[in-house]
């Protein structure tokens, strides 16, 4: 298994503190650093800075030598696709061939309404997401594309200079959607996305999956597998409870929870959560489970120690 960084970049992120994490999560030898696709605060407090996505994936290619890292996940409602398939090969251009171009369907309603962008219904979305990545599929190849679709045609459409990685750069599908999200990961997906499951409700989904790699004709083993899992983890658990205290000032939402129920409530909803030891177990079911990359999902961004500890006690365990 391997671990990554994932920072919500809509809840207080500016430059200094980006750059910070850049040298921390690579200095630590964390495989990848992954940010989230928002404008901004989802958690209530609109004063927060919020570094914009792609501008700040452009300063990480240029500020660290060997990271894997990418949008954990673009929404296909905020840019048109040929737009994000030239700044995608751009990034990876300027990275020596290190993006990982994640995309979704969207799902945030207010940040559409203060914007001005358009908020279809699911299913408009969901054909949408099919459509753009299509179309991004396509432009990488570096040569004029015509694409004949109701939804972002091509008509000699070409993308130079070209990514750094070939065929092109992988492409992450997130969510767990069974009729459509999953079914379009099946379809183009060099990696699928989950969200703080547990391993049996990982597993129902994992075979859900396979379904539609069988009715695709596509060989399951060729997706990677990753999950972008929250997490209080601590030494012992005193320090596990001083984290979780933290959290709820990091993150308001939590602060509604009763501070004796917070534990067993993040637990309920797919968290890591618990002593180094207590973790390793957690993590080596998802392993068994075939989970094969872990997106840690750092909420507390004042707290480096827990990337430390991971590094440094939970990770070299899993590889």
């Amino acid at each position: 298994m391997q671990f990554g960084v994932m920072i919500e970049g809509q809840e207080g992120l500016n430059w200094e503190r980006w750059r910070h994490f850049a040298a921390l999560v690579e200095g630590l030898g964390y495989e990848s650093l992954w940010r989230s696709d928002h404008f901004f605060s989802l958690m209530g407090r609109p004063q927060r800075d919020s570094l914009e996505t792609w501008i700040a994936l452009t300063d990480l290619a240029t500020h660290t030598t060997r990271l894997r890292f990418g949008p954990l996940v673009c929404s296909m409602t905020f840019r048109h696709p040929a737009l994000l398939a030239r700044m995608a090969a751009g990034v990876d251009a300027l990275s020596g061939g290190r993006l990982v171009l994640g995309l979704g369907a969207g799902w945030n309603v207010p940040e559409h309404e203060a914007f001005g962008i358009p908020f279809p219904p699911l299913g408009k979305r969901m054909d949408d997401l099919d459509a753009g990545v299509r179309a991004i599929t396509a432009l990488f190849s570096g040569e004029p594309v015509t694409l004949d679709q109701p939804r972002f045609p091509l008509k000699d459409a070409i993308v130079r200079p070209m990514a750094a990685q070939r065929p092109r750069p992988p492409i992450l599908i997130g969510g767990g959607g069974e009729r459509r999200t999953l079914r379009l990961v099946a379809r183009y997906a060099d990696e699928w996305n989950a969200v703080n499951l547990q391993p049996e409700a990982y597993l129902a989904k994992r075979a859900v999956l396979e379904q539609h790699c069988a009715a695709e004709g596509r060989d399951p083993a060729t997706i990677r597998r990753s999950m972008m899992c929250a997490f209080v983890i601590g030494r012992d658990q005193a320090e596990v409870e001083r984290r979780g205290a933290a959290l709820q000032e990091a993150v308001p939402p939590l602060a509604a929870v009763a501070p004796g129920d917070l534990l067993a409530t993040l637990r309920s909803r797919g968290w890591l959560v618990g002593t180094v030891a207590e973790v390793r177990e957690q993590l080596q079911a998802l392993a068994a489970a075939g989970v094969e990359r872990v997106m840690l999902q750092h909420h507390n961004q004042s707290d480096d120690a827990v990337l430390e500890l991971i590094a440094q006690e939970i990770a070299p365990a899993l590889a």
